[in-house]
């Protein structure tokens, strides 16, 4: 998928939006695994992979061989979007070495970011040339910085046909005043929120602000950087776990998450294979609706 989409059949494009609505609990249907980006209808598998602190290994052969690993078992399971920055230390560096492992995987979503005061376009060169792609499918500018100097370069990018998508990012509540602000005032494909159980402020204004303007949501954060899953860790399911077919908290975490109409992907990190099969699993199956929704929390905070 890496590149302009601009080359899609009509029809391929109508398939992938006809895949967006959700199916929720109680449905015939099983969930959709995708989700069509609102502004192109490029289809998205609803679970990402992020690579904030995960990935940051350095030059390590061992540890690198090993996020490689867990890049093998997320395209193994049909994954797309990978979700990088320059900020993430040697993040990028390490996802290119994954990518040229597995023989540059098709099916990729390249999501990346411009994180600078300086030279957008040099740094944005330099991710790309870290991961080994031709282009980018998403660029972001990430948590605002420069936006405005920086978003320019992003839309001309993509005009120029140099970018599939262009989007900006906050994380763990920053700035949303002057985030909403952005999103009314400039056209955006993306934007990336921090949500999960706990952290839900997006849901008063940023995620009908972006169904309203079709802008495609990607979440982050999801297990709060791993504090969520650790701390539910041992507690017995709760019985709406059973009901939505999940075998964990980490899969009803995300079934929160991915039943939000707004939302496209959310990309958890993890260093272990074993959890991003089972973070993938919540791609499968049904997604609570608003009443289900609503025990979830309850259940999540009468434990924490």
């Amino acid at each position: 998928m890496t590149g302009h989409v601009r080359g899609w059949r009509r029809r391929e494009m109508l398939g992938a939006i006809a895949a967006a609505p959700l199916v929720v609990a109680g449905s015939a249907a099983a969930a959709p695994a995708t989700r069509a980006v609102p502004s192109s209808g490029q289809p998205v598998l609803v679970v990402g992979l992020g690579t904030w602190i995960t990935f940051n290994v350095g030059d390590d052969p061992v540890l690198r061989d090993e996020c490689a690993d867990v890049m093998a078992a997320f395209f193994q399971a049909g994954g797309g979007m990978i979700d990088s920055s320059p900020m993430y230390g040697s993040s990028q560096p390490v996802v290119g070495h994954g990518l040229a492992r597995l023989g540059h995987p098709p099916g990729l979503f390249s999501a990346d970011k411009v994180w600078t005061s300086g030279d957008g376009a040099a740094q944005i060169e330099r991710s790309r040339q870290f991961w080994g792609v031709p282009q980018f499918d998403l660029l972001q500018v990430h948590n605002l910085a420069d936006w405005e100097r920086k978003l320019p370069l992003l839309q001309e990018m993509k005009a120029a046909g140099q970018l599939g998508h262009v989007g900006i990012t906050t994380s763990e509540g920053r700035r949303h005043g002057e985030f909403v602000r952005v999103m009314q005032g400039h056209r955006l494909d993306f934007i990336q929120v921090t949500y999960n159980v706990l952290d839900r402020e997006v849901e008063e204004r940023i995620l009908p602000l972006a169904q309203e303007r079709g802008i495609g949501v990607i979440v982050n954060r999801p297990f709060r950087q791993g504090a969520l899953t650790r701390a539910l860790e041992g507690q017995p399911l709760p019985s709406v776990a059973a009901e939505l077919g999940c075998t964990s908290w980490a899969q009803l975490l995300l079934k929160f998450i991915l039943a939000h109409p707004a939302v496209t992907c959310a990309i958890p990190a993890t260093t272990r294979v074993d959890h991003v099969q089972e973070n993938m699993q919540a791609a499968e199956g049904k997604l609570p609706d608003a009443a289900l929704r609503r025990r979830i929390v309850a259940e999540v905070e009468a434990v924490l």
